[in-house]
């Protein structure tokens, strides 16, 4: 049986006459940006907090950030979405559970979570790593000139750790951009599931993730660009080949 090319089912009604199929494929890139965002969010703040107790000169803090870490790292992030979107709410106190479950985007704020802890384990192993590529020097310095620790990591290791280690956080984003595909399987509509209801309801599967391929590839080149551009404005002399 021969397949049927049609490039211009993107311009057809869809069956709920909510719009054409391309304009549903937009509002599942703007859900999927907008996931995006609030998950590296998440990650970015819990990630660096993780990262920075993993630093700390006590061996306990470096134990409990390294079992953080291994913890969501090591258990598939879709497991993990299911854990927090089918399993929590029955561990809760009952009307707490009922009030979670009857929440409007539930699915949403689930797959943000989610994503944004599975992630924040990668980005604190990123951070720690930055804050310990520092040379020693620079703590104690900071010591020296009596500032607290809060205020060393603060003012002298982290803004230089962030700037090394801006390459692979952007690495990092664009991940967290695309696992915002397995948000689909708890009911999110981003931009995978809107292409795979268009080829349900157009029988037009290879048009439909053509599409959906295509706007991801977009995406993350803008993404990348933009984060380049970012980079070189950051670069430290002697560090990330900058020049010295």
């Amino acid at each position: 049986m021969n397949y049927h090319w049609n490039w211009g089912i993107f311009w057809e009604q869809t069956p709920e006459a909510t719009g054409t199929y391309f304009s549903t494929l937009m509002s599942g890139l703007g859900v999927t940006i907008l996931l995006a965002l609030c998950a590296w969010t998440i990650a970015f703040v819990v990630g660096s907090l993780i990262g920075i107790i993993r630093t700390l000169p006590s061996k306990w803090s470096e134990r409990l950030g390294n079992a953080y870490i291994e913890t969501f790292r090591n258990i598939p992030l879709l497991v993990q979405l299911f854990i927090w979107f089918f399993v929590i709410p029955e561990l809760l106190p009952k009307d707490l559970g009922t009030w979670v479950k009857q929440l409007r985007n539930g699915p949403f704020y689930t797959a943000v979570i989610g994503i944004g802890l599975y992630m924040s384990s990668r980005v604190a192993t990123q951070v720690s790593a930055g804050i310990n590529s520092l040379p020693k020097g620079q703590r104690m310095a900071g010591t020296a000139i009596g500032l607290t620790t809060v205020q060393t990591y603060r003012y002298i290791l982290l803004p230089l750790a962030y700037r090394i280690i801006f390459p692979p956080l952007t690495s990092e984003f664009l991940n967290t951009i695309k696992n915002t595909a397995v948000a689909l399987t708890i009911g999110v509509m981003e931009l995978t599931a809107r292409a795979r209801s268009m080829q349900e309801f157009s029988f037009q599967v290879f048009e439909a993730f053509t599409a959906a391929t295509v706007i991801y590839l977009v995406l993350s080149a803008v993404v990348t660009i933009g984060m380049r551009y970012a980079e070189k404005r950051l670069v430290i002399p002697g560090f990330n080949g900058g020049k010295a």
